[in-house]
């Protein structure tokens, strides 16, 4: 199969890439060409710049064209574009956070609804998916649809900082306080890149997928606490938690100018994220996830800790846990 992705390298990509190398799949990336992967035919453009992209193209079509950047209706309509008629399916990443906010049932399908009223980037992904059904249905435009939900391969899952910052092992390290949101108990689910892309591959090139969407997880759900425990113990550390609500710490990440903590913790991470897979284990029988996140945050921390210059800490997150905790202390 002859393979395009759009995008590639990045925390989610980069092990899907890998996982179709080790299938034998001739794979293609179009990026603006600062990183390579081994064995990937790069095809350099960046994709805001159509005629470019287009010289690039002119002469392919593809087997499956995966876009891992596309974030608003009018980068897949340009994708509708770009590829309908040259493409047998193409892949659009979605996000689990569209999923509804509130849940009004415990455990989250496929079927579950798209309502997001708390962030922007899940009403776009929503937007994203309603216009792509839209040309699935009227044009044939040969649509998989994919809901990754939290997964970590190089980045660091907690309630405050960047995920691509040192910032909470650091403070972990130092056996300074860390805050969570919430009381910590409610449930959350983390899947490990190289879990995903056991799935994903068995979507690239199967038609029985055109039309349909997926989700796909992990099945181990662990609380907030627990996550932020094992955090702790990957380094031999104990966890000092301190809890926050979550709109006490989205109004403060306000006023410290970290405006986007709100969406992606009042219109994600403050709500439970259980999944049912059984949807993607049909139709990808073998998958399976096996990376426990005990065991997969190691390997995570190692990837932080192999080089000086991934260790980076954020002094504006810093800034912003010291006067969490501290207020949030007076307020006792």
């Amino acid at each position: 199969m002859k393979i395009l992705f759009i995008g590639g390298t990045g925390n989610i990509s980069t092990a899907v890439s890998k996982a179709a190398l080790d299938k034998g799949i001739e794979l293609f990336h179009l990026n603006r060409g600062s990183n390579h992967l081994a064995g990937v035919t790069s095809l350099q453009a960046d994709i805001r710049d159509l005629k470019a992209v287009e010289t690039v193209l002119k002469n392919h079509t593809w087997d499956c064209v995966v876009d891992w950047i596309a974030f608003t209706p009018e980068e897949v309509e340009r994708d509708y574009r770009l590829f309908h008629g040259k493409t047998k399916q193409y892949i659009f990443i979605s996000s689990a956070s569209a999923y509804q906010k509130p849940l009004l049932l415990p455990v989250i399908t496929e079927s579950t609804p798209l309502k997001n009223p708390f962030w922007d980037y899940s009403r776009n992904k929503i937007a994203c998916e309603d216009l792509l059904v839209k040309r699935y249905r009227e044009n044939d435009f040969p649509i998989t649809i994919v809901r990754p939900s939290h997964t970590y391969r190089n980045i660091l899952p907690a309630t405050i900082g960047g995920s691509a910052e040192y910032t909470i092992i650091d403070r972990i390290r130092k056996g300074l306080p860390i805050v969570v949101h919430g009381d910590g108990t409610s449930l959350w689910t983390l899947t490990h890149a190289d879990d995903f892309a056991k799935a994903f591959v068995g979507l690239i090139g199967n038609g029985y997928t055109i039309g349909e969407v997926f989700h796909i997880t992990s099945d181990e759900a662990l609380s907030w606490n627990r996550i932020h425990e094992l955090l702790a113990e990957a380094v031999g550390c104990k966890a000092n938690i301190v809890h926050c609500t979550s709109d006490f710490i989205a109004d403060i990440a306000d006023e410290e100018g970290f405006p986007a903590l709100r969406g992606s913790l009042l219109g994600d991470k403050a709500y439970p994220a259980i999944f049912d897979n059984a949807k993607i284990k049909r139709f990808v029988p073998s998958f399976q996830a096996t990376i426990r996140f005990a065991e997969g945050i190691r390997s995570t921390i190692e990837w932080f800790e192999s080089d000086p210059k991934r260790m980076v800490v954020n002094e504006n997150s810093n800034r912003l846990i010291n006067r969490l905790i501290e207020e949030s202390t007076h307020k006792k």
